[in-house]
């Protein structure tokens, strides 16, 4: 019987320090807890004022203000599409457009747009850090050749320090295009 008591009484003593953290545990806790609060997120919403000079640079496009919607450009501003062809500073940029709107595209409209500004504070893979503004829209345009196409684009801009664009990633579906382009 003793022994079953002295068992008892133990399991009882074991079971109540088992639910039991002792005070520091409790601070430690507790710091953790707010250190991970103060902790910066990965992203972050941005300023609105980004995705107005999105929203603005694709107005100017479709205008065929071309000079205007370029001035939202760095000088040494990327411009990529998902195919793999670059474009290297803002006045390789403008040529192209310029041409594009002025021997390719008679007219190009953007519709159902979303604009996302986005502020990337840890980069998760290969990303740069800093503002994104991350747009979708369906894009309508009309080719000389009497053709168009229509189709989903999105499009990610980065802002550099002076909030100039200094970097964009289209993606997009050439076929359509290659297809509206075609004289047959």
């Amino acid at each position: 019987m003793k022994k079953a008591f002295f068992f008892s009484l133990c399991s009882i003593v074991l079971f109540s320090c088992a639910n039991q953290k002792p005070e520091a545990e409790k601070t430690e806790t507790t710091v953790t807890s707010t250190e991970v609060a103060a902790a910066p997120q990965p992203a972050e919403f941005a300023d609105p004022k980004y995705a107005e000079i999105g929203k603005t640079g694709i107005a100017n496009l479709s205008s065929g203000n071309v000079d205007a919607w370029m001035a939202t450009f760095a000088d040494n501003a990327v411009w990529q599409f998902n195919n793999g062809d670059s474009l290297i500073g803002r006045a390789a940029i403008t040529d192209y457009w310029k041409k594009r709107r002025t021997e390719t595209i008679d007219s190009i409209s953007f519709s159902s747009q979303i604009f996302l500004p986005i502020k990337v504070n840890q980069p998760q893979s290969i990303e740069q850090s800093g503002i994104w503004v991350l747009c979708w829209y369906m894009t309508t345009a009309k080719y000389k050749t009497g053709k168009s196409m229509t189709q989903w684009i999105h499009t990610d801009l980065h802002f550099d320090a002076n909030d100039k664009i200094d970097r964009v990633i289209m993606y997009l579906d050439r076929v359509p295009i290659a297809a509206a382009m075609s004289k047959k």
